[in-house]
């Protein structure tokens, strides 16, 4: 397999942009990441297209990459059209990875694009409920809500889940709603660092306790928004990348894995991890800098401990010590996370990617990480009980 260079990203700002479609977004985002190259499309050799719920919003199913990238010059060579739950945008540039890695191509481009603002929410909430598995809908809500069903509420599922395991995680590790609290005000400062977040203000963990109450623990400032937003990465041989001026970024190592049921010795994130680290040859006491997928505040405490960056249980003590803050020993969610960023899902891995190929070029302004060399990215998606659906962990090196 062939080191892999990441020759150049591009994102939109992250935000809700009623008068903006799909296409556009898609669009902004490709042009940036080929710019950013100094490539014309003309050297893109595989397309890869992240998107995971356009064809329920709109309807436009089935050939969403050819249609989202009709004006970017890349029409006539292979695009592979990537739905896998939020973690969509991850999975295209794990087969990006792939198609230079083994020398099917060059140079290959990872697009990940949303829209998901409508003005019907609830389709939107609707359309997200279809990433677990609908034959056991019954079961997994009755292990949620008991006999009465679900509560009336303008709410995803997905935060009831996270719910179910923010209070199993309270049980068992002992923290509390401040230390979720504690994670939306760390993530909102990084954020407010970040021009293409969707959320740049800071908040206190009294400001995060008062907002709307959403499931058990869960506040609205604990929660990912709704949003739209297109990134892209474009991925190069080393020898392609010998004709370019861009910095030797490397991807070292590309994981991506399924859930399962029932095993819950080793999660889809530390199977995914552990692979990622051998692969790259490297541990998490090596990492400078880390995106991870707080779709909800209490998510990134327990993926602090299943990327090996703390010890199980210490995902709360982790996050006080200010080990995860910029200053800290591994800065988490430089970007602002989900939780600020935003998560238009399908373009989120990609984000993930272009947030650290940004830090290990030195060029993140305020929310630099001085001297970073070693960077991860943690992107899951999609749920079957009690693991995600796909977990998908990138390191990258300079």
């Amino acid at each position: 397999m062939r080191d892999v260079i990441v020759a150049g990203v591009g994102m939109t700002p992250f935000g809700k942009f009623p008068d903006l479609t799909l296409r556009q977004l898609a669009t902004q985002a490709t042009r940036s990441a080929l710019e950013d190259a100094g490539l014309p499309a003309e050297r893109v050799e595989y397309v890869f297209f992240g998107n995971a719920m356009q064809g329920l919003l709109t309807g436009q199913e089935m050939i969403r990459g050819q249609v989202a990238l009709a004006d970017c010059g890349l029409l006539g060579v292979p695009l592979i059209n990537v739905e896998n739950a939020c973690a969509s945008g991850s999975s295209a540039i794990h087969l990006g990875w792939l198609a230079v890695a083994s020398g099917q191509a060059d140079v290959a481009i990872a697009v990940g694009a949303e829209k998901l603002t409508h003005p019907d929410k609830k389709l939107v909430f609707s359309a997200m409920e279809t990433a677990v598995d609908l034959d056991a809908l019954d079961e997994l809500a009755g292990s949620l809500y008991g006999e009465g069903g679900p509560p009336p509420g303008d709410r995803s599922f997905f935060m009831d889940v996270y719910a179910d395991s923010a209070r199993r995680y309270m049980q068992r590790c002992n923290a509390t709603a401040e230390d979720f609290a504690r994670v939306a005000v760390k993530n909102h400062h990084h954020g407010a660092l970040n021009e293409r977040a969707q959320y740049r203000d800071e908040v206190t963990v009294e400001q995060v306790l008062r907002s709307r109450a959403i499931s058990g623990p869960l506040h609205l400032l604990m929660c990912a928004p709704i949003g739209d937003g297109g990134a892209a990465v474009v991925l190069c041989s080393p020898q392609a990348a010998g004709e370019l001026d861009v910095p030797r970024i490397r991807i070292s190592a590309s994981a991506l894995v399924s859930g399962r049921h029932g095993d819950t010795s080793e999660t889809a994130v530390e199977r995914a991890a552990r692979t990622a680290y051998e692969q790259a040859g490297v541990g998490p006491e090596d990492l400078d800098v880390v995106e991870l997928h707080d779709a909800a505040a209490p998510a990134e405490l327990w993926l602090y401990e299943e990327l090996g960056l703390c010890p199980p249980g210490g995902g709360a003590a982790f996050l006080a010590s200010g080990a995860s803050g910029l200053g800290g020993r591994v800065p988490v969610n430089t970007s602002g996370g989900l939780l600020s960023k935003g998560h238009p899902v399908g373009a989120t891995g990609c984000a993930q990617v272009v947030e650290l190929t940004e830090q290990l070029r030195g060029r993140s302004g305020r929310r630099q990480v001085t001297g970073a060399r070693v960077a991860v990215a943690e992107n899951n998606g999609g749920y079957l009980g009690p693991e995600p659906a796909a977990a998908c962990v990138t390191v990258l090196t300079r």
